[in-house]
């Protein structure tokens, strides 16, 4: 199977394509895009929301992620990584939200751990009628413990949820602190799929990222509208896993070889699954995520093959057989940790649509891809004019229209995107 490798180098894109086999170049078009982003709800605050600690020190609000119900109310739905999610109705001219759910005395989060806290959240398809939606937290219960749980919405009230209804779904223990992933999300066939990191510390050093008997460097995928065949177990496996079956394996995988996949998405028109893998010390990359899928880490850094600072450099080498390589890497001089976003499939802004928009944590640098899936070939990465903001996460309205959620203070936190 012939993979694709794209190289970024000091923050000039490379206008080539090497396929293993041999390939004729491909040209990739990195013109800037006339498409810029802007503060979407300028009046925005977020009610509750104390912007400095009880000792006059500043504390920046850290919007974790941005979705939507799928319920046909045109709300937004942005959780803070300390644990609050609030709910507003989806106006520029939006000026407080609603506390939707406050799970703070559950969650554990520290800034100087900040890739702990409230990670993610996911509404199930059929919420309209059911009520039901997931998130992923790290727990107070006992450290670096991922907790995956359901709540119901209250009955009285559509924008507040029962803090009563928890059902624990999953516990995972992490051996370190940092390296959770926290993305959940239900796919086009109705099961949710979970990204757990690798476990943290840097390097994989318990190199999870290739043992399929742990959870953690993996997707998963589970069914959880069916209990288990334990009456305990609030979930079941799909018969089509990849990896059911296998006594070596843990049956809920569904990809692996990941080392901190920040932020994964399906595509709404295609299916296609998108995941954005933070690289270690050198590489950013973007995967094409498929069932039973093997991306490399931690033997792989990208394309590349990963050698620990503390161990002899070895000189890069073929994909190995059954490795897939990503569709496309840049270069820690362009940014050092990717925030993964989604395939724009929205109406404002014709230009992009069908290409996935990206960004940088580091650097705040943004770009959308546009990748030809038939040719397995990415034909353009065009930079979008931005304004260097740490960027969390991406996130859709019901409509398809794409935002990103910024760490900063009270209310300024929401972009979108509109054209020069």
């Amino acid at each position: 199977m012939k993979q694709m490798r794209l190289t970024v180098w000091l923050g000039v894109v490379c206008a080539t394509v090497c396929l293993t086999g041999a390939a004729p170049s491909v040209k990739v078009d990195t013109k800037p895009l006339p498409i810029h982003s802007k503060l979407a709800f300028p009046e925005l605050k977020w009610t509750g929301w104390k912007s400095e600690t009880e000792e006059g020190l500043f504390r920046p609000f850290r919007p974790i992620l941005l979705t939507n119900a799928g319920d046909g109310t045109n709300r937004l739905f942005v959780p803070s990584e300390q644990g609050t999610i609030h709910v507003f109705n989806n106006t520029r001219d939006a000026q407080d939200s609603h506390v939707f759910l406050d799970i703070t005395d559950k969650v554990t989060y520290d800034d100087k751990q900040n890739e702990e806290g409230f990670l993610g959240l996911a509404f199930h398809p059929k919420y309209k009628e059911n009520g039901q939606f997931f998130v992923h937290y790290t727990s107070r219960e006992e450290p670096h413990l991922a907790v995956i749980s359901r709540f119901n919405v209250s009955k009285e009230n559509p924008d507040q949820a029962d803090p009563a209804s928890e059902l624990v779904i999953m516990k995972v223990p992490h051996p370190f602190w940092n390296h959770k992933g926290g993305t959940i999300a239900f796919g086009p066939d109705g099961y949710l799929y979970i990204v757990f990191g690798d476990g943290g510390s840097g390097g994989d050093p318990l190199q999870n990222g290739q043992n399929l008997g742990t959870l953690l460097g993996k997707i998963l995928r589970i069914d959880v509208d069916h209990p288990g065949k334990n009456k305990k177990d609030h979930y079941s496996i799909p018969a089509d896993n990849p990896f059911v079956g296998n006594p070596k394996a843990k049956p809920e995988i569904w990809a692996y070889g990941l080392r901190n996949v920040w932020r994964f998405s399906f595509d709404r028109q295609t299916g296609a699954l998108w995941a954005a893998d933070v690289g270690q010390d050198v590489w950013e990359e973007i995967n094409s995520i498929t069932k039973g899928g093997n991306y490399g880490w931690r033997e792989r850094e990208s394309f590349h093959i990963f050698t620990p600072k503390d161990q002899p450099q070895r000189p890069d080498t073929p994909t190995p057989t059954g490795m897939i390589d990503p569709i496309w890497e840049y270069h820690h001089d362009i940014g050092k940790s990717i925030t993964g976003g989604n395939v724009y499939r929205g109406k404002a802004l014709p230009e992009l649509v069908g290409m996935y928009l990206y960004g940088d944590y580091v650097s705040g640098k943004l770009w959308a891809l546009k990748y030809d899936a038939d040719k397995k070939q990415v034909i353009a990465n065009h930079p979008l004019a931005g304004n260097n903001l740490p960027m969390l996460s991406f996130g859709e309205d019901e409509a398809g229209e794409t935002y990103f959620t910024v760490v900063g203070p009270d209310g300024q936190n929401i972009y979108t995107f509109a054209k020069d």
